[in-house]
Order: C-alpha cells, then sequence, then structure tokens
C-alpha cells in the first residue's frame, strides 16, 4: 500500500455504513451558541453564529496526516473514513454552492489550526477550517463525538446556516464524497420552490 496522499481520497467498498442514531434529531431550528472559534484564516477567529445570509459548516472528526497510512482500525468505525474526499467535494462544488446563494463555507474538526492550515494548503480549499479543539461548539450544540487514540473527535455532519440558525442537517452521511453533491440537489430543490 502506497503512503501517497492519494490513499486519502480512496474510500474502501466495504466500509461500515452509519445508522441514524437520532444524536442529531434536535438541531433543525436551533440557534448557534455565540462561539469564537480559530480558523485557517491567518487564525483570524469566527464566530459562525454572527454571520448573515446562508452558511454551510460540515464538521468531520479529522483529515489523515500525509504520508501516514490510514490505520485498519479507523475504517472500522462506521462513519469516520472520508473526510479528505469530503472536503476535496466541497472545494470541487465550492462555486456552484456560492452560485446556489451560500456566503460562507466552513470544514469544522477538533483538530488544531496549524494541522488544518497544512491541509487547507495541501488539499488548495478555497474556504477556511475552523478548529473546536476544546470541544466549545461540538459542546454547545450537543454534537455527537466519538473517541480515537484519547482524543475526542466529533462525528460527521453537516447542516445548514441561516442567520445563526440551523435550518437543515445532513446526518448520518454515507458515503463522505457525495455529501457536497448532497447540499447542491438541496440548494437547487429550495431555489426551484421558491
Amino acid at each position: 500500500m502506497s503512503n501517497s496522499p492519494i490513499q486519502h481520497l480512496d474510500l474502501p467498498l466495504n466500509l461500515p455504513v452509519p445508522v441514524d442514531d437520532g444524536a442529531c434529531d434536535h438541531l433543525v431550528g436551533t440557534s448557534l451558541p455565540p462561539i469564537i472559534l480559530p480558523s485557517t484564516a491567518a487564525g483570524a477567529p469566527v464566530d459562525v453564529s454572527s454571520l448573515s445570509g446562508l452558511t454551510i459548516v460540515f464538521c468531520y472528526p479529522r483529515t489523515g496526516e500525509p504520508g501516514i497510512p490510514v490505520p485498519i482500525e479507523w475504517n472500522l468505525i462506521p462513519g469516520a473514513r472520508g473526510c479528505t474526499p469530503q472536503a476535496c467535494a466541497f472545494r470541487d462544488t465550492s462555486a456552484e454552492l456560492r452560485g446556489l446563494g451560500v456566503q460562507h463555507i466552513f470544514g469544522l474538526s477538533t483538530q488544531d489550526t496549524p494541522y488544518q492550515t497544512e491541509a487547507k494548503e495541501r488539499l488548495h480549499l478555497p474556504f477556511e477550517i475552523l478548529s473546536d479543539a476544546e470541544l466549545k461548539w461540538v459542546k454547545g450544540l450537543n454534537l455527537p463525538t466519538f473517541e480515537w487514540q484519547g482524543k475526542m473527535l466529533v462525528r460527521r455532519i453537516t447542516m445548514a446556516v441561516q442567520d445563526g440558525m440551523i435550518i437543515k442537517k445532513w446526518y448520518p452521511i454515507f458515503p463522505s464524497d457525495r455529501n457536497a453533491y448532497e447540499v447542491v440537489e438541496w440548494l437547487k430543490g429550495r431555489q426551484n420552490s421558491k
């Protein structure tokens, strides 16, 4: 198996499918907590609750490390594998998302900002990644988490936020590389119903 970055983009065919455990049923209609998070924009902090317009936030457990093979155990956690493909799909659809009315796109994980900055640059992401290393946002929204190698990670969920309120959630997400396209389809349907 190669240690090349492409390894993190490939999704094995036999990944376990996550089930909807109801852990995010409370989110739609919830106002975001006013929590300022560090971002990859030269460390400029962001309070998503204060942003006007439509914002997409996709939360993911962690991006893989360059040159480090994905552990087999990671593949056994339903919904864990696929953070890099998900981020790349949002990269590839970012212009279309903006054309459909999205003012802000953010990735969010519990990894620290220097780690996220490396991933943003390596993957050529045209949006910022927010760090919730202290789990303030995750706890403030009561998002589902799991533990991996002694670290608490957020489960994969995407939210559409309008003027600080969650109006749509995608959870569970599988496969992760299709999530951005699901958001695009939802936005198109939303436009067509106006």
